[in-house]
């Protein structure tokens, strides 16, 4: 398995901590969360005791007050668990960004404590019915009425969806401005009228992740929780931490990655085929060791992406390669080793028919694939120039 150059013994300590708890939080119940289609709430307090909410925020806001390798080393072993249904890396390595970074000091004060023990729980709403990955052509509208806003439109696909009671929503609010008139907004579900929650969507994998579609009928949201000193600042705020949802992405794709090729070895071992272990094959052995050789590069790409992220120079071109590139790879990866399992691969009794379930959505995630080659043939365009 990769060991990330950047690894040292605090990071091992706190990753140790991580799968001791998904094994025993996590692990035990996700068949039962699959059949509901969402964690318990429960759940969100016990990982924020743990310190496994918001380790990337500073201590001043109730956070762990360490960086993206601290954020990195927890969500790699969420994924490795096959434990998706607690929406943590969406919750502290997205949401809680959004905030420390643009939100007023009050704003910080008011919602980051209460992201790190669980007690409010973080969504990102973006995506809606017929848009996509296009942001510039987003319909929601937050239309100024007094000191409100008030918002009508749709999200879809927004993970936390049901549970969230802290939303960072991105609308127009000035649509005649383009990029230039979108803004987010923070809403306080739980102090507002007109937002409803739709049923939970039924998904290939990931069954356990609470996901649902968000409707605003003349929601009533405070100008105060305007993220930003003004409006129009949404699309900029969005291109900023999009880089870091994507490298977020690659690397739950490259854990994903490495727990197949552990499995696949473990069962290929244990496996007999006219006589002797499947591992002594010769197809076998070639195929594993194309595997392993992917995730290397994977986790290469992966751990340069984050040394960059760590010190600002992670450009969005480079992050659109690494989400691409890492989880296409993962893809082939799952499914090489899903076909060594031969007809046990196809049982969800075996991690690896849950890993094959579960990693396809990480080329639509963040932006899809094809969106990510788009954005790095502008970014060649423009040195061609």
């Amino acid at each position: 398995m990769h060991q990330p150059t950047w690894m040292n013994a605090e990071l091992e300590l706190l990753r140790d901590a991580a799968r001791r708890f998904y094994d025993t939080e996590l692990v035990p119940h996700e068949p039962r969360w699959c059949a509901q289609q969402h964690v318990d709430r429960e759940v969100w307090f016990k990982a924020g005791a743990a310190g496994l909410l918001c380790p990337g925020i500073a201590e001043a806001y109730g956070g762990g007050g360490g960086n993206f390798l601290h954020e990195a080393v927890i969500f790699a072993e969420q994924s490795r668990a096959i434990a998706g249904g607690l929406g943590n890396s969406l919750h502290s390595g997205i949401v809680a960004h959004y905030i420390e970074n643009f939100a007023s000091e009050e704003q910080k004060r008011r919602w980051l404590p209460k992201m790190a023990t669980g007690e409010l729980v973080g969504a990102l709403a973006m995506t809606e019915p017929g848009t996509g990955s296009d942001l510039q052509s987003i319909r929601t509208r937050a239309m100024r009425d007094g000191d409100h806003y008030v918002v009508d439109g749709a999200k879809t696909y927004i993970t936390n969806g049901s549970s969230a009671d802290l939303i960072c929503l991105v609308a127009k609010t000035d649509p005649s401005q383009g990029a230039r008139g979108v803004s987010i907004l923070v809403v306080e579900a739980a102090q507002v009228t007109g937002l409803r929650r739709g049923q939970p969507l039924h998904k290939i994998g990931m069954h356990s992740q609470d996901t649902c579609e968000l409707f605003f009928d003349g929601m009533r949201v405070p100008c105060e929780n305007l993220l930003g000193a003004e409006e129009g600042q949404g699309f900029r705020q969005l291109m900023k931490e999009l880089a870091r949802e994507r490298l977020i992405t690659a690397l739950m794709s490259l854990a994903c990655m490495e727990r197949a090729i552990e499995e696949t070895l473990r069962f290929t071992a244990g496996r007999r085929v006219f006589g002797q272990p499947l591992l002594e094959l010769q197809n076998t052995r070639f195929k594993l060791a194309e595997c392993e050789t992917q995730a290397h590069l994977a986790g290469a790409f992966v751990d340069d992406c984050a040394q960059r992220l760590l010190t600002g120079t992670l450009s969005p071109a480079t992050a659109a390669m690494a989400k691409w590139w890492v989880t296409d790879a993962c893809g082939k990866v799952v499914d090489e080793c899903l076909q060594l399992h031969g007809g046990a691969g196809y049982m969800t009794d075996y991690p690896i028919a849950r890993l094959y379930q579960n990693v396809r959505v990480h080329r639509i995630l963040a932006g899809t694939n094809e969106i990510m080659k788009e954005l790095i043939a502008r970014d060649m365009e423009k040195r061609a120039a």
